[in-house]
């Protein structure tokens, strides 16, 4: 039987609104489960998928890892990342990739859209059956009745099987798994689950004290996700905590997914 990870408000608005899956990413094994089949938005999670389409088409010569992209003032679009922020105006596909990864660059992101169309990281998710967890749209700074109401949506079970798979190179190959989780390890965003795992968020790329992380978190108002894959000592656990929520209750909701960072280390050593 699964273990169910009891969170600090469970049973209050804050714990009904959150999702979360833990497995064993080298069994399959459910090691804590909450909630974990609830369709949820998840803002930039979905980005995962479109990852595994730029590796996909590296990996069999569909893209030249150099070629350099543009910016068009079509792919404007302010919030997380660096690239609106600097002056160069083209750059590779890889440190396109590189830029979602780290810092999930909306920027980069709708470049790499452009590039290869919502429709490949659609492509990705039905070739791996993925029923709910989607990327639906380009990144936008204003949604209008005539887009979609969200950038991703997921499901916690769907997302931690997900990193299992990239973990044990079930998704296209070994090298399209190891490429995405070298991407997903840069990630600077540790203030959800990950920011109970004692990594430095600027600079975790190699172990520390046994810890390996690839995640990719997403952020809206009232959306909070934090998916991904820790190695540790023990095991090594994928992960999908995904949380709804009163703005108001923010604070409590980050406290809570931090809560299952610390059940994630337990299992992970």
């Amino acid at each position: 039987m699964p273990a169910i990870f009891t969170a600090r408000s469970a049973g209050g608005p804050v714990g009904k609104s959150l999702s979360g899956c833990l497995l064993d990413a080298d069994t399959r094994e459910v090691l804590a489960a909450v909630e974990p089949d609830v369709v949820r938005p998840t803002a930039s999670v979905g980005k995962v998928l479109l990852l595994i389409a730029i590796a996909q088409s590296l990996a069999n010569g569909r893209l030249d890892p150099d070629r350099s992209i543009p910016r068009l003032e079509a792919d404007a679009v302010a919030d997380s990342g660096l690239w609106q922020h600097l002056q160069q105006s083209s750059l590779s596909v890889v440190d396109l990739a590189v830029l979602v990864g780290a810092v999930s660059d909306n920027l980069a992101t709708n470049v790499l859209l452009r590039l290869v169309g919502v429709s490949a990281a659609g492509a990705v998710a039905d070739m791996l059956d993925l029923k709910v967890t989607r990327l639906h749209d380009r990144v936008r700074d204003v949604r209008g009745p005539q887009d979609p109401p969200t950038l991703s949506t997921g499901s916690a079970v769907e997302l931690a099987g997900l990193f299992g798979r990239l973990h044990r190179a079930e998704v296209v190959g070994s090298a399209v798994g190891t490429r995405v989780l070298d991407w997903l390890n840069l990630d600077t965003d540790t203030s959800m689950v990950a920011g109970a795992f004692g990594l430095d968020p600027l600079a975790h790329a190699a172990a520390d004290r046994g810890r390996w992380l690839a995640h990719k978190t997403g952020t809206d108002v009232g959306v909070r996700a934090d998916v991904g894959l820790l190695r540790g000592p023990l095991r090594s656990v994928a992960y999908a905590v995904l949380a709804e929520f009163d703005d108001g209750r923010r604070d409590e909701v980050l406290a809570e997914m931090r809560d299952w960072g610390l059940r994630i280390v337990e299992f992970a050593g």
